[in-house]
């Protein structure tokens, strides 16, 4: 008879290519002996020269610990810690009010007393632990139904999943849309801070997703990375309440609403103080018959910047005739374009447009020169932003800068101080914004 030992069951691991570029490792560690729950050793590996190599190695690695953890103990020790940990279980009660401070979105933790378990909530939508599971995970397989069921009751009842692994060593953008320039400053800041802890950055278009039917935070779920910045971004309290039950912390940049319970950390700039100080330039060159074409005002920057230049005209005693304003329905050039032709065929046409941003600006200038308006002789204009085409343009463009880079470097600091459990400072913050004067304004009728 051979004294070779019959074939063993080995766990090989699993290394997975993230979209990020990034390769995620996974070793099973076998059954938790008191939740009877499957075990996993996880680690992401940044993407670069030699990431395929590195996570050969940390494979090794984690199967080598996965089996020293997968050794169970004798089965009286079992037994009597399963026994002691039943007994120490408190009987269930109703969650507590749940924290509104900035750490609350980020806690990485065991479950604590009263706080319900994936049983109660696959019990209460009378669904498997693997369903719910699904759900919390962005996976598929799970009908439309079910999945809207389920995503109610973690909501109704609070639920946070402990951590259970170590996320992905990616920092996720999520943009509305993604208008280049501001795209780029942006994740050049989230960047600046995320290479600083040897995390990567992804991005996704949440309008691009939503118009071929996928639900972006469903598929951040699945991706399960470190922290989420999501900006420009209509924010529903179901998503919110979605990557909170999944542990995920969020941070909002330039909030298009008002924020679900004002919970959800966010990054601003001044758009008021914008809208003020750009009003307040042309006023101060002379011009009284000031236009304004501002963005979709159901956006609070869009609401902001025509509010602070509206109190800077009537605290000159000019006020904001209503038939020198036009609502964009989007920050869009077309907008300027359509909506300054309309105002130039005014008469008698205003001397001056304060626009919503710089791409609306951009279309005035083109309706201007379409009408035979000289910049800044006939017509003054400002934009906002400060794209880097406002200094391309002829005449260069006067607008109020946003500190884009620094927005985002602040967003992701916010982000990784909630995802290592450190409480912030401020659960809101606003950055400064700065008039840039250059050859688009001038005092009315110059020649």
């Amino acid at each position: 008879m051979s004294d070779e030992p019959g074939p063993r069951r080995r766990a090989r691991g699993e290394i997975e290519e993230l979209p990020s570029g990034s390769l995620r490792v996974r070793v099973y560690a076998g059954i938790d002996p008191v939740s009877k729950r499957r075990r996993y050793l996880t680690r992401t590996i940044p993407a670069g020269p030699g990431a395929i190599e590195t996570a050969e190695a940390v494979r090794a690695e984690l199967l080598a610990t996965a089996g020293r953890h997968r050794r169970p103990p004798a089965r009286a020790q079992v037994d009597a810690a399963a026994a002691g940990a039943a007994a120490a279980r408190p009987p269930a009660v109703p969650p507590g009010p749940q924290r509104t401070d900035g750490a609350a979105g980020a806690e990485r933790r065991g479950r604590r007393r009263g706080e319900h378990t994936l049983t109660t909530i696959a019990r209460l939508a009378d669904v498997s632990v693997p369903t719910v599971s699904k759900v919390l995970n962005g996976r598929s397989g799970v009908a439309a139904g079910t999945r809207s069921r389920v995503e109610a009751l973690l909501r109704e009842h609070g639920y946070r999943r402990p951590e259970l692994g170590t996320p992905s060593a990616i920092v996720e953008v999520v943009f509305y849309g993604m208008q280049s320039n501001l795209a780029v400053a942006i994740m050049h800041g989230v960047e600046q801070v995320a290479g600083e802890h040897r995390l990567a950055v992804g991005f996704t278009d949440a309008r691009r997703q939503l118009s071929q039917g996928r639900f972006w935070s469903r598929d951040l779920l699945a991706r399960r990375p470190t922290g989420v910045i999501a900006v420009h971004l209509g924010f529903t309290s179901e998503q919110h309440a979605l990557l909170r039950a999944s542990a995920i912390p969020l941070v909002v940049l330039d909030p298009t609403d008002e924020l679900p319970l004002h919970t959800v950390p966010s990054v601003t700039a001044t758009n008021w103080s914008g809208g003020f100080e750009a009003a307040r330039h042309l006023l101060d060159l002379g011009h009284r018959r000031i236009a304004v074409i501002t963005g979709p005002t159901e956006r609070l920057c869009a609401r902001a910047r025509l509010d602070g230049a509206r109190a800077a005209m009537e605290a000159a005693g000019v006020g904001l005739e209503p038939r020198l304003l036009r609502t964009g329905a989007w920050f869009s050039f077309e907008d300027g374009l359509s909506l300054g032709q309309d105002l130039l065929r005014l008469n008698p046409t205003p001397t001056a447009v304060l626009c919503g941003n710089d791409l609306q600006a951009l279309g005035v200038y083109e309706a201007a020169r379409r009408t035979g308006r000289r910049i800044p002789q006939d017509l003054s204009v400002v934009g906002f932003d400060d794209i880097p085409h406002t200094r391309l343009c002829g005449p260069t463009m006067t607008s109020v800068q946003q500190p884009l880079t620094d927005m985002g470097a602040a967003a992701a600091r916010m982000v990784l101080a909630l995802a290592t459990n450190q409480r912030l400072p401020q659960t809101r913050v606003e950055l400064a914004t700065t008039l840039v004067v250059r050859d688009s304004t001038a005092a009315p009728g110059v020649r």
